[in-house]
């Protein structure tokens, strides 16, 4: 196995890459090097690795002037690595519920997720007694669902949550009233309004959610 300038082999260094795009968004190579410790040159000789595996796409920066800088990020392909929640059959599944039981039947089973993932949710918030610390523990409990997720908390002292990864993605785009029953645990489990601003379904890289406290 190869090794790079920095002691890391090209497939740590690679992984590592892949996991900054998804997580942070576009970038250039300079800032990627910064973030893994290494040069922005030996960042860009991998990424373009990458791109030759179909991995990740170099596009320019919108905006700015003078001299335009590159970014890089994740192909459709690369957006695959990260894990799908056997999405494939879990959007079967609901497609035979729909065909064979009919909506109404789909209904139930989404409401009776809902309410499972709601009593989930409380039980593993319930000595979380500060909104921060409710938010930090759902970011918790939903990256080890799978969603990579985050919070932070904004200038106007709203929180955002920040899922950068759907493992139900596919799941969603079959039966989105997944998307709005995860929307109402959140919103009840935190007991204060919560808004999506941004979603996967609609375009965006990642789901975020803008929590104000009551």
């Amino acid at each position: 196995m190869s090794s790079n300038t920095d002691g890391s082999s090209t497939s740590d260094t690679a992984e590592r890459l892949l996991h900054l795009l998804k997580v942070r968004g576009p970038l250039s190579a300079a800032a990627l090097g910064e973030m893994l410790g290494t040069s922005g040159e030996n960042a860009r000789q991998q990424l373009t690795k990458l791109a030759r595996q179909g991995l990740v796409d170099q596009r320019p920066r919108p905006g700015g002037v003078g001299r335009p800088t590159a970014e890089w990020r994740l192909s459709e392909a690369g957006h695959a690595r990260f894990p799908d929640g056997h999405a494939e059959l879990a959007s079967r599944l609901i497609v035979s519920v729909r065909d064979t039981l009919g909506d109404e039947a789909l209904a139930r089973l989404v409401e009776a997720r809902q309410g499972e993932t709601l009593a989930l949710y409380r039980e593993a918030l319930a000595d979380a007694t500060s909104l921060e610390a409710r938010v930090e523990r759902l970011a918790e409990i939903r990256t080890r669902e799978g969603y990579m997720a985050e919070w932070q908390r904004e200038e106007d002292g709203s929180l955002l949550l920040i899922e950068n990864h759907c493992p139900i993605c596919q799941t969603a785009r079959t039966c989105p009233d997944f998307c709005r029953a995860e929307l109402e645990v959140f919103r009840a489990v935190l007991d204060v309004p919560v808004e999506r601003t941004d979603h996967v379904l609609a375009g965006a890289r990642r789901c975020v959610y803008r929590i104000r406290k009551g």
